[in-house]
């Protein structure tokens, strides 16, 4: 277990694959951790990459300081983390707030971000109004009050229906509530349209056609903001495709990181 102490939090970490080879950072999405990868890990582990993924501030194993958060001091958390770790260069991919973080770490660390996988993410996602009532919704309730609508976001009504939709229910329920708000109030105050516009380096976007959080189109306008840039969508997948369709994600991911990694 690997805990990287920064200046604002103590942040959980773990890299799979060969220590020498290109880094890939891996970004996880609200109300999830680090297992979010473990399906694309697997199939990607035999390039010979490094690969790095951590639980952001108030998720998983890393500390838990009060609410509110900014998207800034979550990208500050990364770059802290980043420098521990000694990567001055990789291939970030993101999914929902992550793929916000990535995007703001392109735009200030240009030289360290050479490609960027955005999934399931946007420059803007939903409005303050909305965020603001699911955080009085988990002030007066708790987690579990949110966790069925939740899950109609993260994935297609066939996967709900398994088993193992479980586990990620129970996931949801017992990140932290301080942090999930805190998470919360960091997308609901973001807007990266203008920093997203300027950057210059090879994006891919993926979206699900079944994503209820963050749907396709959106997906694929903040990808097009990025000029020569590409977009999939993989079909029967909700928010968090790596879960439900790792193959296929895993089959858009691997060709990007052979072409920009040169593995």
């Amino acid at each position: 277990m690997n805990i990287a102490r920064l200046d604002g939090a103590d942040i959980h970490w773990r890299a799979d694959g060969d220590p020498t080879g290109a880094t890939v950072v891996f970004a996880n999405s609200l109300g999830t951790d680090l297992r979010l990868w473990d399906k694309v890990v697997n199939r990607v582990s035999g390039l010979g990459l490094h690969l790095v993924r951590f639980d952001k501030r108030g998720h998983g194993l890393s500390s838990c300081s009060p609410a509110p958060y900014s998207l800034e001091a979550l990208v500050q958390d990364t770059e802290q983390l980043l420098d521990i770790l000694e990567v001055r260069s990789c291939v970030f991919v993101g999914l929902s707030i992550g793929g916000m973080i990535g995007q703001l770490l392109a735009s200030r660390q240009p030289e360290r971000v050479k490609a960027l996988v955005l999934s399931n993410t946007a420059v803007k996602m939903g409005e303050p109004a909305m965020w603001q009532s699911r955080i009085l919704k988990i002030r007066a309730n708790g987690m579990d009050s949110i966790a069925d609508a939740v899950l109609e976001r993260w994935f297609a009504e066939r996967f709900r229906q398994s088993p193992e939709s479980l586990g990620w229910r129970h996931m949801l329920t017992r990140t932290p509530a301080e942090g999930y708000i805190g998470c919360c109030e960091a997308i609901a105050a973001a807007d990266l349209t203008a920093s997203t516009s300027e950057l210059e380096l090879p994006v891919l976007g993926i979206g699900g056609s079944d994503d209820l959080a963050s749907p396709s189109d959106l997906v694929r306008a903040t990808t097009d903001l990025v000029g020569g840039s590409r977009f999939v969508e993989i079909e029967k997948a909700g928010h968090l495709p790596c879960v439900e369709q790792p193959d296929v994600f895993a089959g858009h991911l691997v060709p990007f990181l052979k072409e920009h990694l040169h593995v």
